[in-house]
């Protein structure tokens, strides 16, 4: 452990993106298997231990500390993990003279653990280590490692370790198992690159560029909407159906549907919706998409309710054959033979935009207001398909986001590195009745100066305390930018506010004359 503990001490300090590659890769070539296969494994997240939960941590630790102190400690510190690691006693009795714990010892022992063993088993451990190893333990033992390090950047200093191409690497990857010992031996020229023949396996998306350029030749460009689900990826290989989200994460238990309706061999790439009532049989909001998602066990009512389908952008493979080199327009033509394949209530294809130039373009999406629509997609029309972000290849250009003046209710401390700060916040619209409702969450969209004066405004003003929370004197307007807002029956306030952020302070503005229910109702989808 005392490795992988100075490994992720040093990347939390350290920002710069090559200097973290280096890290990485050094660590990786120095440490013998399986340990670093496992500290891959941690800093590319898929390392799933079950057995330890964030609250069988904070019941540990209410044995050996004072419950208050803990409480205040960790609303300083912001990290469970950290404030555990920090605060943890010295034993009664020193435990006695062992091996030093081994990265791979602690991953096979929380492996084995079942709930009823984890709290003695994981005191046990943390007893033997210092402070510094025993976070990595408990970063470790919860999956959420946050040392500024993502899955691709893992994966790249692995790749730039052992001189290997990344995009081979991402080709095979969800297709191995940590601790990656086959990975290894072909990095090393210890044995063959891993094949991921006959297993349906994920494919890295590609990915689209923010539009910053006021002109886009449309004769280069395709257009087509921005659908408003969640990206996905379907595979059926060797009689087996996978559906993946954009992270990898296999989601076929939760789209029992969608999956049992796709058996052409092929790999597709969609946006997957949900159909909504109000839009007459159409694709629903995200918001009724929400009804579908994390479901391990989808119930009949459920299926019915919510009937899910993909709305496909491309295809990546044809049975065997391997599309990604092809241009778009090669793609798109294949694409809509394989769709006229398939079952039509699960899978369509999405629909192209046609627009004279740019500026009609740009007077559709302004125009776009549909429940599903969040922009618009453009797409080079001689560009492969490839792993990531290149420039020039996709743009996204999403509408222009509605805006709403409400009223500052109640504020919650952050994480991290903002966890001396109030930074999350919660507001409210009135009633007619002269209620102030919440009406959404924001906790980013300000500057951090703006950020400090957020954080005084609601220490000098705080009208009472609900645990970590502070509801605030109501009088500080805010205005709200989000993409979307839809009916929901999970809010008091009636309306669920689509990616919301802070836009501006609105100092020069009365908390009475802050937006109403009523007129955001309007604006619902």
């Amino acid at each position: 452990m005392r490795a992988f503990a100075d490994l992720l001490d040093r990347l939390i300090y350290t920002r710069s993106r090559n200097a973290k590659l280096r890290l990485i890769g050094a660590w990786l070539r120095e440490t013998p298997d399986p340990d670093r296969g496992w500290g891959l494994a941690a800093l590319t997240g898929t390392l799933d231990l079950p057995a330890v939960k964030p609250a069988t941590i904070r019941a540990l630790v209410g044995e050996r500390v004072d419950p208050v102190l803990f409480q205040l400690s960790r609303d300083f510190v912001g990290d469970t993990a950290e404030t555990v690691a920090l605060i943890w006693p010295e034993p009664a009795v020193p435990p006695p003279e062992a091996e030093p714990l081994t990265l791979g010892a602690v991953v096979n022992r929380l492996a084995s653990l079942t709930r009823s063993d984890a709290p003695a088993a994981l005191g046990a451990m943390l007893d033997r280590l210092a402070a510094d190893e025993r976070y990595a333990l408990l970063k470790l033992a919860t999956g959420g490692l946050r040392v500024g390090v993502s899955a691709r950047l893992a994966k790249t200093a692995f790749a730039e370790a052992f001189g290997v191409d990344v995009d081979a690497v991402e080709e095979v990857w969800h297709g191995l198992s940590p601790p990656y010992a086959p990975l290894f031996a072909w990095g090393e020229g210890r044995g063959p690159q891993p094949t991921t023949l006959d297993v349906p396996v994920f494919r890295p998306f590609m990915l689209a560029h923010p539009l910053e350029e006021t002109q886009i030749d449309l004769n280069d460009y395709a257009a087509e909407w921005k659908w408003d689900g969640i990206r996905v990826q379907i595979v059926h290989v060797a009689g087996q159906t996978r559906l993946f989200s954009r992270a990898g994460d296999d989601i076929t238990g939760s789209f029992p549907d969608v999956a049992s309706a796709f058996a052409t061999p092929g790999v597709l790439d969609g946006e997957l919706l949900v159909r909504g009532e109000a839009q007459g049989g159409e694709a629903g909001s995200f918001n009724a998409l929400q009804q579908r998602l994390g479901r391990k066990v989808v119930s009949a009512k459920t299926l019915a309710e919510f009937p899910a389908f993909v709305r496909l952008y491309d295809l990546l493979f044809d049975g065997a054959d391997d599309l990604r080199e092809l241009p778009w327009h090669a793609r798109r033509a294949r694409l809509d033979a394989f769709a006229a394949r398939l079952d039509a209530d699960r899978f369509d294809v999405s629909a192209l935009i046609d627009a004279e130039d740019f500026a009609a373009l740009e007077e559709l999406r302004a125009g776009a207001r549909d429940a599903a629509i969040e922009g618009v997609m453009l797409k080079r029309r001689d560009a492969p398909y490839v792993a990531g972000r290149r420039v020039g290849l996709w743009y996204k250009w999403k509408r222009e986001p509605l805006t709403a003046d409400c009223v500052l209710m109640y504020a919650q401390r952050g994480s991290g590195k903002r966890s001396s700060f109030y930074s999350d916040y919660t507001f409210g619209a009135w009633t007619d009745g002269g209620e102030l409702l919440p009406v959404g969450k924001a906790y980013f969209g300000f500057t951090d100066e703006e950020l400090k004066w957020l954080d005084r405004f609601v220490r000098n003003n705080t009208t009472a305390r609900f645990g970590p929370v502070r509801e605030v004197e109501k009088s500080l307007v805010l205005e709200v930018a989000f993409d979307s807002i839809h009916a929901s029956k999970r809010h008091k306030s009636g309306l669920a506010m689509r990616f919301p952020r802070i836009s501006r302070i609105r100092t020069d503005k009365p908390a009475h004359e802050a937006d109403t229910i009523a007129g955001l109702e309007r604006l619902v989808t």
